[in-house]
């Protein structure tokens, strides 16, 4: 249902992220704890994948056209009695390299977000977990702006990284807070001369604890029961984080039974494509993945060796863990403080040896142990220290201060 009007709120959050109900992004699970108590006004962006000639970028552009020509204020739902933000789908320019670019960009998304800024109650706090708004800093009419780092999105592959790397830098520079959710983001931030409140990701532990041991229900997980077992799964984006070798490796040792890669394809290895024992069910409903995970024998994550990976803090790792099945993952930093309640492979020959020993002993007692601290890891938790950190920041200032007094138009 549309959020309410909300009485003398501390403070209204205007926030720049991935499409507001696309996937469950960290940013998404934070700020749906703070929906009906503070007034949020949802930015969908276009993203920072350079436009190419593929069906991502042409899947990608039909689903912004519909946003913007059959615009909603408020996402559907299935229980209407949960509070929503209010979502702007601005028009912008899908390109950022160039200064022209950039200029045109912040023309559009000022003159379509300013009126709506403006009618939120003050104090305002702008949060972004993309550098291409840096541009807004100081323009768009806010008293505060908060950079939530979660990627290192310059060392992604479909990403113009010399141009997210200068947005992201003067984004740092301006900003009044940054949040980092690891510890490899909050280093690299470090090194610019800021400091960032680390925010690890959450978990809805009770929601995977609840289903994780029922089969799989959902009609898109159907095809799961037919699948020749054991079952050895992966949920996410199949991209170019998905290490090929790994998969065919892990194939091999799962034979006959399946290797199964749940969530949206785009910009993988097509040798994932040709790997026989190994099937791609396409994206699935966000509810769906509990069920996903009482159906599998083993779940992994076998990504490949790159930057942007090893300075990631993947939101999955948690949720894998709340459930009662074996752990499987690539060897990065996020991983290696929960070493002692999964299984972590420096190679994938080491993989797919350490998912045929799991198949063959299901979860050990020692790691079942080690996952009760999972429990703590709440995005409730999470969202609480947020929420002390931007009421601190709106402390600064005043309820009443003049709309007039702030920052606003195209300079």
């Amino acid at each position: 249902m549309p959020e309410p009007n909300v009485p003398n709120p501390a403070f209204s959050l205007v926030v720049f992220s991935d499409d507001w109900g696309r996937h469950p992004s960290s940013c998404q699970h934070l700020i749906r704890r703070f929906l009906g108590r503070y007034p949020v006004l949802w930015v969908n962006t276009i993203g920072m994948r350079e436009p190419r000639l593929d069906r991502v970028t042409f899947r990608r552009g039909i689903e912004k056209l519909r946003g913007w020509f059959f615009a909603r204020r408020h996402p559907p739902s299935d229980d209407r009695s949960e509070p929503a933000p209010e979502i702007v789908d601005p028009r912008m320019w899908p390109f950022f390299r160039r200064a022209f670019d950039r200029r045109m960009n912040r023309r559009l998304l000022l003159r379509q977000l300013t009126p709506r800024v403006e009618s939120l109650a003050s104090p305002r706090i702008a949060l972004t977990t993309i550098p291409i708004v840096a541009d807004l800093v100081g323009r768009l009419p806010v008293d505060a702006w908060v950079y939530y780092c979660v990627d290192n999105f310059s060392e992604w592959p479909e990403m113009h990284g010399p141009t997210i790397e200068m947005l992201e830098r003067r984004l740092i520079e301006r900003v009044d807070v940054i949040v980092a959710a690891g510890e490899r983001l909050a280093e690299r931030i470090a090194k610019r001369g800021r400091n960032a409140v680390l925010l690890p990701h959450g978990v809805d532990y009770a929601m995977w604890q609840a289903a994780s041991t029922r089969p799989a229900e959902d009609p898109l997980l159907s095809c799961l029961k037919d699948l020749p077992r054991p079952l050895v799964v992966f949920w996410g984006s199949v991209n170019w984080q998905v290490d090929d070798e790994t998969v065919a490796a892990t194939a091999r040792a799962a034979a006959p039974g399946t290797v199964v890669l749940i969530g949206p394809v785009s910009d993988c290895s097509p040798k994932l494509r040709q790997l026989e024992n190994v099937v791609s069910t396409g994206a699935v409903p966000y509810e769906s993945l509990p069920q996903a995970a009482g159906a599998a024998d083993v779940l992994i994550m076998p990504y490949r060796r790159h930057q942007a990976v090893v300075d990631a803090a993947p939101l999955k790792l948690l949720e894998y863990l709340s459930t009662d099945k074996p752990v499987v993952v690539c060897d990065v930093p996020a991983h290696r403080a929960w070493a002692d309640a999964l299984d972590i492979a420096e190679s994938p020959e080491q993989f797919a040896s350490l998912v045929k020993t799991r198949l063959e002993t299901g979860l050990p007692s020692a790691q079942r142990e080690a996952r009760r601290r999972v429990a703590d890891e709440s995005w409730d938790n999470r969202a609480a220290v947020l929420e002390r950190e931007l009421a601190a920041l709106a402390s600064r200032f005043t309820l009443n201060a003049s709309p007039d007094a702030r920052p606003g138009g195209d300079s």
